[in-house]
């Protein structure tokens, strides 16, 4: 299956710069520049980043490792207007040439107004933030306009309808995710088919839960082709999808870039068998008790007792899942160490004004502090 909706993107699957490979707490440059090389040579061209991904040094990275060395027509870039940066109007052009600047471009391929969700969006309608970014289309400095969406159905159709001229949209969507009453990837992917509008898919593997299944769960994949990565049925499964034009992977080291490329470089979509083992695992996860965390980050940076909120909920679903001593360590010794414990939390709200999962991140974190710290006598 070639790509149908944007002749000068090749194949189906991006790069993603979210999780770039790190060496001695700062980004691994050489290996990047190594997966870049390999990406291009196996006839992939897709990449994306934001200029918060790697608090700003991902746009640095994609200036290192891509563009200063490869000319501009081997490589499709999108970046992304994100809330943060921007406080009215007047900020987003020099905003957006600063992006330039640090990618060393003089124009994105697509140019995305950034998780989009309720207040974000309204956000962006009083700044006239859509609308300038259609007239830098017309500037030539931004080739196509799409949004990355993290809400409801019916905001989508909102947004939709109010910007007909969007051209791609990107939302999460995975197979545990394809039903899920909060993320609603299913009927969020309905709503773009209805719009005619192409589809854009990010965390596939819902942020290597899918990557990394449970045992019972790989042994289902296992009857079908033990040596097929799980990452691998979790990304062709949306990738199948008529409407997808673009699969992101944000893969961390070569390894993962090898195994994605393995199965993408000439796609074959799942076969019916293969679905039905899909169905299973579902089914195995939903009689789980997890935390829906794919570990964006987003709550992080915002809280005000340095609450390391992802790292917390990996131990608490680590420690439920596999009853391991290990969860209690990290939590005790690594991710609470210099940081906020889960109990210090003040209820302040910020994390999940933030969330993409829209998850109750204030309960949650009650959850885990009965886990982990229990008190004495």
């Amino acid at each position: 299956m070639e790509q149908k909706f944007f002749q000068e993107v090749k194949k189906r699957f991006g790069f993603g710069c979210m999780r770039l490979p790190l060496k001695d707490g700062d980004i691994d440059y050489d290996q990047v520049c190594e997966m870049v090389d390999e990406f291009l040579k196996e006839g992939f061209n897709y990449f994306d980043t934001a200029h918060g991904y790697h608090s700003g040094k991902s746009e640095i990275a994609i200036k290192k490792c891509l563009t200063s060395r490869y000319p501009r027509e081997k490589y499709i870039l999108t970046d992304k207007l994100t809330k943060p940066y921007f406080q009215k109007e007047e900020d987003i052009r020099p905003f957006f040439e600063s992006q330039l600047e640090a990618c060393g471009v003089f124009y994105f391929d697509f140019y995305l107004m950034h998780a989009q969700q309720k207040q974000t969006y309204y956000h962006f309608k009083k700044c006239h933030a859509y609308e300038t970014a259609f007239q830098l289309k017309k500037e030539g400095k931004i080739k196509h306009v799409g949004i990355s969406f993290h809400d409801t159905p019916e905001l989508l159709e909102e947004i939709l309808t109010d910007y007909p001229e969007i051209e791609v949209v990107q939302i999460q969507f995975n197979y545990l995710d394809n039903d899920s009453p909060v993320v609603q990837s299913r009927k969020c992917y309905e709503v773009c088919v209805k719009h005619n509008k192409p589809v854009i898919v990010m965390e596939p593997v819902k942020g290597g839960t899918l990557a990394n299944l449970l045992p019972e769960a790989r042994e289902v994949l296992d009857e079908l082709n033990p040596s097929a990565s799980s990452a691998s049925y979790a990304i062709r499964y949306v990738a199948s999808e008529p409407q997808v034009m673009m699969v992101l992977s944000g893969m961390s080291n070569q390894e993962q870039m090898r195994d994605n490329l393995s199965f993408m470089k000439d796609f074959i979509p799942l076969s019916e068998k293969e679905r039905e083992a899909i169905a299973k695992i579902v089914s195995i996860y939903q009689n789980q008790h997890l935390i829906a965390c794919t570990s964006c980050r987003y709550c992080v940076e915002g809280c005000p007792k340095r609450i390391s909120i992802p790292d917390l909920f990996s131990c608490y679903n680590a420690k439920n899942l596999f009853k391991d001593w290990n969860a209690d360590f990290y939590y005790n010794n690594v991710y609470t160490i210099d940081k906020g414990k889960a109990s210090e939390c003040i209820k302040c709200g910020k994390c999940e004004n933030t969330c993409p999962q829209h998850l109750p991140i204030r309960s949650l974190l009650e959850e885990v502090a009965k886990t982990f710290e229990k008190k004495e006598g």
